[in-house]
């Protein structure tokens, strides 16, 4: 198994199923609560089993699946399991489950009690590549993740073997995010999923694209300079997840190519048609009908990313050449357009 350690706060371990050692060592610790999707309840049971077998109480807390996990209603009702639990500052909270699991774990492990520990197990692409590392956690108020707290996991344990077998329509959203880290940090990453496509050798993308977040990471963990980096594609991707029925990778892979059509104007950028094509190879739409222009503009407007000089994008002069830079509206707009909103 591979390990690696982000900014000293998270270990990273990726191989072929879980490692014997699925909690790292902390003293007083008696209680684990694992939070879990439907899809994950199996897994979730048998790192249960484990843990218990370590003479740990374990309770195991089922969230709605994907977003709907993502509520301060949702959140609450996992309080009040804690509490009746007796979950105390020296216990851990387990995410098993993809992205918006690891997303609600993390952050009700950030607030309960004013912090306690986090491990996640993401079980899907995306989860694995992207949510559950680099401690962003949050939930959806108004708009995508703009209640949330920085709380970075202790360990993320990815089990590869186990994503051989998702479902493609997750492999396509994990591959968007996959491709991100590729075009923000990794050029070998872009070339090999060019090349193959979905059929990319899953352990080389995890491992790349792992190792661009955990750069990035460990450079700037709270976003006070070249995290935002991360958020590539987001800006208008985030609008369209919250605005339409889209997943978060569909609507990732409409936002990168709206962003590199900015970037051809704003920062050079040469590479519109080879991102337009490897996204379309992935399987992810490259062109959306029916979303209100007016409504995704709203929800651009309030992205966390807007400061006093007003809205900031990740843009792309080259391949593994973010910037990030002010755009008007004028510009948000064309890039819009040419993803047919």
């Amino acid at each position: 198994m591979a390990r690696l350690t982000i900014a000293g706060h998270t270990e990273v371990v990726i191989g072929d199923g879980l490692p014997d050692d699925i909690l790292p060592a902390r003293p007083g610790r008696s209680r684990v609560a694992i939070l879990t999707q439907p899809a994950a309840t199996d897994l979730a049971v048998d790192v249960a089993d484990r843990l218990r077998g370590n003479e740990l109480a374990v309770e195991v807390i089922g969230l709605p699946d994907r977003d709907e996990a993502k509520t301060l209603d949702v959140a609450a009702s996992v309080y009040e399991t804690l509490a009746r639990f007796g979950l105390s500052r020296e216990d851990t909270i387990v995410g098993v489950g993809g992205g918006a699991t690891t997303d609600l774990a993390g952050f009700v492990a950030g607030t309960w009690l004013r912090g306690v520990e986090a491990v996640h197990v993401p079980t899907t692409l995306l989860g694995a590549v992207d949510a559950s590392i680099g401690g962003k956690t949050g939930v959806n108020v108004g708009g995508k993740n703009l209640v949330g707290v920085f709380w970075h996991p202790s360990r993320v344990i990815i089990d590869v073997a186990a994503l051989t077998s998702l479902p493609i329509y997750l492999t396509r959203e994990g591959m968007a995010e996959a491709y991100k880290a590729g075009l923000i940090g990794d050029a070998g990453l872009v070339a090999m999923i060019r090349r193959h496509g979905l059929r990319a050798p899953l352990g080389d993308v995890v491992d790349r694209a792992v190792r661009v977040k955990a750069g990035i990471v460990g450079e700037d963990d709270r976003e006070h300079g070249v995290r935002a980096y991360l958020n590539f594609g987001h800006t208008i991707g985030h609008a369209v997840e919250y605005a339409s029925a889209l997943s978060h990778g569909e609507s990732v892979g409409l936002g990168m190519v709206a962003a590199a059509h900015i970037s051809r104007d704003l920062a050079g950028f040469t590479g519109v048609d080879d991102v337009t094509q490897t996204v379309e190879r992935l399987g992810l739409p490259t062109m959306m009908s029916g979303l209100d222009p007016v409504r995704v503009m709203d929800l651009i407007e309030m992205d966390k990313k807007r400061d006093s000089g007003g809205l900031r994008m990740v843009l792309l002069a080259d391949v593994s050449q973010p910037r990030l830079v002010h755009v008007r509206e004028g510009d948000v707009r064309r890039g819009l357009a040419s993803i047919g909103i």
